[in-house]
């Protein structure tokens, strides 16, 4: 049986609960699908304090505030795994793994995923010692040596968040300076038990007893192999657009993130895009947030203008 909707949201990260909320309370028959929990990245955020209206929130807080809001707006949420969106004009079809949906509007915010470093050693550790969210993770290494790999906002933010239980937290950055914003610069560099190592390249993650023991790189000036010895690896080297279902569309710029114009949206009348999935510089809560409500907005104007509600 094939479900309709006005609006089918895919994703129910910060976009695309802003998003439902839009155009539930423009009277749309909205449904909000997800592969996982609602909240996406904020699930795995630790305290967030750049967030209008929050001195800090933890990022699991602020999604189920996103989700009771969206609940109260009218939205439906439903699970799935979306497959493919194939655009029949007026009529978007949604296939997921286990359902089939038509809708007037799709309005897409996947969001984004963690980079894989792709060495030895990194895939055989997942869940034993190698992790990508420290708000998860930490308490499995209270007291214990660890490294994040990366430079950018995520890495330090999460490098603090870990200095706080862990005994040292080392920074391994394969360049000489940091990318983070600097007021987090700031607060690791004045952190004690934060550590620095700079043009490393990580070349494995090495264990003992089927857990993570430490990280072999190599200084990219000098060639010098080294070994870390550290009990976790928590990796931020950047993200991927999670756009693979969607790539049939034509919509994808090169690097896979979808472009869209101020409204939002996509080179295909109906279908929007909002939040991390979206070709642009800035990746924020805030952005998505934004975004999301334009897009839930604008799909009301849509319908509206094309005489289909």
């Amino acid at each position: 049986m094939i479900k309709k909707a006005d609006v089918m949201i895919i994703g129910a990260g910060p976009a695309g609960m802003a998003a439902a909320v839009y155009a539930a309370r423009a009277n749309l028959k909205t449904v909000v699908l997800d592969r996982g929990i609602y909240g996406g990245q904020m699930n795995n955020t630790a305290g967030i304090d750049n967030y209008p209206g929050f001195v800090e929130i933890q990022g699991p807080e602020l999604g189920e505030n996103m989700y009771k809001t969206m609940q109260n707006a009218g939205a439906a949420y439903e699970y799935g795994e979306v497959q493919q969106v194939v655009d029949e004009g007026d009529v978007k079809r949604v296939i997921t793994d286990s359902e089939e949906y038509e809708a007037k509007v799709v309005i897409i915010a996947s969001g984004s995923e963690h980079k894989h470093l792709n060495v030895p050693g990194e895939e055989k550790y997942s869940g034993h010692g190698v992790s990508y969210c420290a708000v998860c993770d930490a308490a499995f290494f209270r007291d214990e040596d660890v490294a994040v790999i990366g430079g950018g906002d995520s890495a330090i933010q999460e490098g603090i968040y870990l200095a706080q239980s862990a005994k040292s937290v080392t920074v391994v950055h394969r360049r000489d300076q940091l990318r983070a914003k600097p007021e987090l610069q700031k607060m690791a560099f004045a952190n004690p038990k934060i550590k620095f190592i700079w043009n490393g390249l990580t070349d494995e993650i090495v264990g003992e007893d089927e857990k993570v023991s430490g990280v072999r790189y190599h200084d990219k000036l000098t060639g010098e192999e080294k070994l870390l010895p550290v009990k976790g690896v928590f990796i931020y080297v950047g993200v991927l657009p999670m756009t693979a279902p969607f790539k049939d569309l034509g919509i994808l710029d090169q690097e896979g993130w979808i472009p869209t114009d101020e409204h939002m949206m996509t080179k295909i009348p109906g279908i929007f895009a909002a939040g991390d999935v979206r070709a642009k510089d800035l990746r924020q809560i805030t952005t998505a947030v934004g975004e999301g409500s334009t897009a839930g907005q604008e799909a009301y104007n849509y319908l509206q203008n094309q005489g289909q509600l």
